[in-house]
């Protein structure tokens, strides 16, 4: 059994959450039993992620996505109603992490997703955007048939950049904007996980392959990764529960 607060105590510290100023609360946002027996995490603290908690008896759900958003309407309604009468009724708490798990050097959605597509980090300033070199030069479709294999979904490809690609920016989730950073940085290809209008002129025009990978998809690794660090920390049941969605 483990305590809820040298939980939050604990990832407050390693996910260095003071560091960010963020859209929505990082840490604890809906309390719940003080003492955990089982722990999930996932991308999105959906309704049906909460239904999974129920079912398995988990104290805690540990997302990405959580609430209480900037500017977000503070009315106690409808869908949000449903998910915060399901977590109280249960004794679930709810913790979230956003930025922090974008961000982290070990375990977060930019630093996971680089190490798997075998990326050597050459970011010139501290950042979410990321830069790195791939170790060899490969053809732009061999390197979007990676990606499709990693992330398990056919990337939407704005087609721009060489024939033969070397290095590549990426930042996961809703990033697509900073596709003019990539280009300033002279990347070959940028990756995100959604796209505007706007993004397919600035692939064309600014010589850069956009690979539009799912805001979902790019953004599993850091709570997955961070089931298998608490499950070794602290010894404690603690399962990453993968809802897939499209977008």
């Amino acid at each position: 059994m483990l305590a809820r607060q040298t939980l939050i105590d604990y990832l407050a510290d390693y996910l260095a959450i003071d560091q960010f100023k963020d859209y929505a609360p990082n840490g604890l946002q809906v309390e719940g039993t003080g003492q955990l027996r089982k722990i999930i995490t996932g991308v999105t603290a959906s309704e049906a992620l909460i239904d999974y908690a129920i079912a398995h008896q988990a104290d805690a759900i540990i997302v990405h996505h959580g609430y209480f958003w900037r500017n977000e309407a503070p009315e106690i309604c409808g869908m949000k109603r449903q998910r915060l009468k399901k977590l109280l009724a249960h004794d679930i708490n709810l913790i979230a992490y956003h930025l922090p798990l974008d961000a982290h050097p070990e375990l977060g959605n930019n630093a996971v997703l680089g190490q798997k597509l075998n990326l050597v980090d050459v970011t010139p300033q501290p950042g979410l955007l990321r830069l790195g070199r791939l170790a060899m030069p490969e053809s732009i479709d061999s390197f979007k048939q990676r990606v499709e294999q990693l992330l398990l979904r056919e990337p939407l490809h704005l087609p721009g950049g060489p024939e033969q690609v070397s290095s590549v920016a990426w930042c996961t989730g809703g990033a697509q904007n900073m596709i003019d950073q990539a280009i300033l940085w002279g990347a070959d290809v940028y990756i995100s996980g959604e796209v505007s209008e706007q993004t397919f002129h600035s692939a064309i025009e600014g010589k850069i392959h956009y690979l539009a990978a799912g805001h979902h998809a790019t953004e599993t690794w850091g709570v997955a990764t961070l089931a298998e660090h608490i499950k070794e920390k602290f010894t404690i049941d603690c399962e990453f529960v993968n809802l897939v969605n499209p977008v």
